[in-house]
């Protein structure tokens, strides 16, 4: 991607729509960035390679620079590692393969816990695009069925839910064939919400990069506390790693895009061609 920037343009490498799991079209939220004047932002919709070039279209006709990215839904010896992939050609086989599959495979492990669900005297309509279990939850939860999320979760896994995730040495190598890079996704997000995802301590960082060539880390994340983004900021300095700023915003109600310094990421973006000032 061919682009000059100045060194305070806002960005936001990470951002969802209802391309995935957001709460707002690709449309509402290039409305958004448009007007709140965002000089470059990444849309990381799950496992979403597909929708990459549509993105990038809405992106020129609202005069919004957008970098392919994707966030793939990816594990590490059983530990969650969501990796963010940046720069990659769309049209290359080899990152939209692994997209594809792990999209599959949740959709199918979707229907058959509603199958089991509705055996067991569960009544709620089909959604007309069932993606993943969760689907199920929101509406059992809307319902009234379940109270909470929690509850909601213990009845899904019951019914057979279970996570479908892709390999991480194979999502960074299919990254880097695609003419892209890869980095770990929100490290710290699990010290907080240690049921659903992994906090990885430069220990634990150590030994993912002993296994897998990963480009670099998403040190700046709304969640992670001064002293986290301190220790990652100094880790990738340490190991000469690109460094992401994402808002992993959803849309309202909700965190929304936050304007990043583009200086904060400076060599991720030159590494995919893009020229800070």
């Amino acid at each position: 991607m061919q682009l000059q920037i100045s060194s305070t343009t806002p960005i936001d490498l990470q951002m969802h729509t209802t391309y995935s799991d957001g709460r707002w079209s690709a449309e509402q939220i290039f409305e958004y960035l448009a007007q709140e004047r965002f000089g470059l932002v990444a849309v990381t919709d799950h496992d979403r390679v597909d929708t990459v070039e549509r993105i990038q279209h809405l992106g020129v006709q609202k005069q919004v620079p957008v970098l392919a990215a994707v966030e793939i839904s990816a594990q590490f010896h059983g530990k969650m590692a969501d990796v963010l992939c940046f720069g990659f050609d769309p049209h290359d086989l080899a990152l939209r393969t692994i997209a594809d599959d792990v999209r599959q495979r949740q959709k199918d492990n979707a229907e058959r816990v509603y199958e089991e669900l509705q055996s067991r005297g569960y009544r709620f309509p089909h959604p007309q695009d069932l993606r993943v279990a969760g689907d199920c939850g929101k509406l059992l939860i809307k319902q009234g069925m379940v109270p909470d999320w929690p509850s909601a979760l213990t009845l899904l896994t019951d019914a057979g839910y279970c996570e479908m995730k892709a390999d991480i040495g194979q999502t960074v190598e299919a990254a880097h064939q695609s003419g892209g890079i890869a980095l770990i996704a929100h490290p710290g997000r699990g010290l907080r919400e240690p049921q659903e995802f992994t906090n990885y301590t430069p220990e634990l960082l150590d030994q993912v990069r002993a296994e897998i060539p990963l480009d670099g880390i998403e040190v700046y994340y709304p969640t992670h506390s001064p002293e986290q983004v301190e220790t990652y900021l100094a880790y990738a300095m340490q190991h000469d790693l690109l460094i992401s700023a994402g808002s992993d915003s959803h849309g309202p109600p909700g965190r929304m895009p936050i304007k990043y310094r583009a200086e904060l990421c400076r060599r991720l973006l030159e590494r995919v061609g893009i020229q800070v000032q």
